[in-house]
């Protein structure tokens, strides 16, 4: 049995999607993709593609898509954190074992600059946290 394709499909783009209604149903049994909205999943606009009227399973599916797709992206930022607290245990390893000199003048003052950065936001971040705590 061949496997049935979703009704809906999103293509996504930086702040949202395109999103198509999937269609099988016809004669010569091809995949059609008809554009019925655009979505932009930082200011929630969902618009209907052309003249266009959305039906309600159009609009919760979208809303659905939009939900999970936000999730999608935290869950991706907060990896993408981990993975720089890897690459900075790393980069110590690295500079600490195997740099030359010449690497280390390539990188060092940009590295500095850009810890004293991350630090100085954190540092003032974690006493803000501390004093709403003490309120």
């Amino acid at each position: 049995m061949a496997h049935k394709l979703p009704d809906y499909y999103f293509r996504v783009r930086e702040n949202g999607a395109f999103v198509f209604r999937v269609d099988t149903e016809n004669r010569q049994r091809r995949i059609e993709m008809d554009q019925i909205a655009v979505v932009n999943i930082r200011n929630g606009d969902i618009k209907p593609h052309g003249d266009r009227m959305l039906s309600e399973q159009d609009l919760e599916t979208i809303k659905t898509w939009m939900a999970e797709r936000i999730q999608v992206l935290a869950r991706r930022d907060i990896d993408d954190i981990h993975r720089a607290v890897d690459y900075l245990n790393t980069t110590t390893q690295w500079v600490q074992s195997k740099a030359s000199d010449e690497q280390l003048d390539a990188v060092t003052d940009d590295l500095l600059l850009a810890m004293h950065d991350l630090r100085s936001v954190l540092v003032r971040k974690k006493a803000d946290r501390l004093m709403r705590q003490k309120d």
